[in-house]
């Protein structure tokens, strides 16, 4: 019997690699998102394609349903679906904060809600919680984006000892700097909120290290799906994995730096990206 998946955030960058390198892998795969029709090539390839909105509790619903309904079974969950929302603190309203948390947040948690009976049920599953390095450490400007990868860290760790008992791993993946539509998105946010601000200066930092000025070490979204699919076949996954451009270098950073010395790492990034754009 084919194992089978479900993908978020499969209309483009990791959950697009993701939803292939599964395919490849023969799994039944779920490809979930808002933008239905950049999943049509997905779908040529075998996905089954699902509209799932992550802010709307109807929608994930449905999602859950049709696959208990056709399949009957779910033995992976990649929560990848997520974006960067930039801008400062004092900058950003408190209506896009929440968003950005219902999306990164509370939707990965309702959808998870709804598909672990299955899996507990069939006392073995894998899910995968797709945060990132940034979960680890801030950055200017990245205020509401960190807080939620924060929150779906601790979240994993203690979904991962409830679960447990049940047959089922809880697995984070922590991307480094991968090449996604990610990094445009992040400095439009962070140029509309604080472009013209008192903290323009960072915004503009900022733009520039998300706009590939910072030296092009990020890694391809399929260097991120391989290392989730490595993450699901393990008999014993390890609880984290850092993947992708500079995630080690990083991690390491974060465990033997304090955090004034992160502090100083952070902006001197940002101001090296902004010195070589304008040279």
């Amino acid at each position: 019997m084919k194992k089978v998946a479900l993908v978020t955030g499969a209309s483009s960058g990791i959950g697009e690699a993701t939803v292939k390198t599964l395919l490849a892998a023969g799994y039944t795969v779920f490809a979930g998102a808002r933008r239905q029709d950049r999943m049509r090539g997905l779908e040529q390839q075998g996905a089954i394609l699902l509209a799932l909105d992550l802010t709307d509790d109807a929608s994930i619903a449905r999602a859950a349903e049709q696959i208990k309904a056709t399949q009957g079974r779910i033995d992976v969950l990649v929560n990848n679906a997520g974006y960067g929302s930039y801008g400062s603190v004092e900058d950003v309203p408190m209506e896009e904060a929440r968003r950005q948390f219902e999306v990164n947040v509370f939707g990965l948690a309702r959808l998870t809600q709804l598909l672990t009976p299955m899996m507990r049920e069939q006392r073995s599953g894998k899910i995968v919680n797709v945060t990132s390095i940034g979960g680890k450490f801030g950055e200017p400007l990245g205020g509401w984006y960190h807080a939620t990868k924060f929150a779906v860290e601790g979240l994993s760790d203690c979904m991962r000892m409830e679960l447990a008992r049940f047959g089922i791993d809880v697995i984070v993946v922590e991307p480094g700097a991968i090449k996604t539509e990610w990094g445009s998105i992040a400095i439009e946010s962070a140029l509309k909120y604080s472009g013209s601000s008192a903290y323009a200066e960072l915004a503009r930092e900022k733009a520039a290290l998300f706009s590939g000025a910072d030296g092009g070490f990020a890694s391809e979204p399929s260097v991120v799906a391989e290392g989730i699919l490595k993450t699901i076949k393990a008999r014993k996954p390890k609880t984290r994995y850092a993947i992708g451009g500079g995630a080690g270098v990083f991690m390491f950073l974060v465990r033997v730096l304090p955090d004034r010395g992160i502090d100083r790492l952070m902006d001197f990034i940002a101001k090296s990206a902004l010195k070589r754009q304008k040279a």
